[in-house]
């Protein structure tokens, strides 16, 4: 890696992986070149940029303080607020440069997201995003089938965050870093892809590689709520309620309501066409 892509990654690091979070460096032209011109990032091909994914560990680390220390704002995701103070820290610890921050859950005005997640993450060698394109000689017919990113370390116990524009910053020598494989077999990979868009309430498609670490029955617990009632288990107040103080003991924290790693709404690379299942969280 070129010297000072690894002091900047070395820095963001800093501000970041304390609290569960993982950093990735990627060129733009790596996600630009799998993607149509409507999905791509206006920058040049060489940027530098950075992939930002949370581990399980981000529920203990940064979120759970966050919860307690900061004034909420009931209408916004509790999770969006934590990952938005941390990228902000980012920004604020290296005002020297010129960053722009790309959260998962940012959409255009036409819904379009501003960012493919999981194409970012495979592109920067985070986690491998697995596809329908993926199995020889698939069996599902005409059947969808949304591809899902599988990480090394946590399998599917993790979330991709957003990512992290660096504008000016040039590294064309930046050698790209391929994704571990480590769903490489042809049934296993058939089995991933059902268990994701069959029966992701079960939890299991997470499960297909070994975990690290898992998220906590804690965590499960809460994305097993339905959405109207997560607020509550936070002590947040609905719209029409005034806010409840958050307990001491907070029984249940809450990870946002999004599809697992905010799917790419892409059939493949290049057909982002058709949408993801809903799932109960990241």
């Amino acid at each position: 890696m070129e010297p000072h892509v690894a002091e900047l990654q070395q820095k963001i690091k800093d501000t970041l992986c304390p609290f569960g979070f993982e950093v990735y460096p990627f060129q733009v032209a790596w996600y630009n070149e799998l993607l149509p011109a409507a999905f791509h990032l206006p920058l040049p091909g060489p940027t530098l940029a950075f992939l930002v994914l949370s581990t399980p560990a981000m529920f203990e680390k940064a979120f759970k303080p966050f919860v307690r220390s900061c004034h909420l704002q009931p209408l916004k995701d509790p999770v969006d607020q934590c990952v938005a103070y941390h990228l902000g820290r980012v920004i604020e610890n290296l005002p020297e440069l010129q960053i722009e921050v790309i959260t998962d859950y940012e959409v255009y005005p036409n819904r379009r997201p501003k960012i493919l997640a999981q194409t970012a993450a495979h592109v920067a060698g985070a986690a491998y995003y697995y596809q329908r394109q993926d199995v020889e000689d698939d069996p599902w017919g005409n059947q969808h089938i949304s591809g899902v990113c599988i990480h090394p370390q946590f399998g599917g116990w993790f979330a991709i965050r957003g990512v992290v524009l660096l504008p000016g910053i040039e590294v064309p020598d930046l050698p790209p870093r391929q994704p571990p494989d480590c769903v490489p077999a042809r049934a296993d990979r058939i089995a991933l892809l059902e268990g994701f868009n069959f029966r992701w309430r079960d939890w299991t498609y997470r499960d297909a590689v070994t975990p690290q670490e898992r998220y906590s029955e804690e965590q499960k617990a809460y994305f097993s709520t339905p959405p109207a009632q997560r607020l509550a288990l936070l002590g947040l107040a609905q719209p029409s309620e005034e806010p409840s103080p958050v307990p001491p003991g907070l029984p249940f924290t809450a990870l946002t309501s999004k599809k697992p790693q905010n799917v790419s709404r892409a059939r493949s690379w290049l057909s982002p066409r058709v949408s993801p299942p809903q799932s109960p969280g990241p």
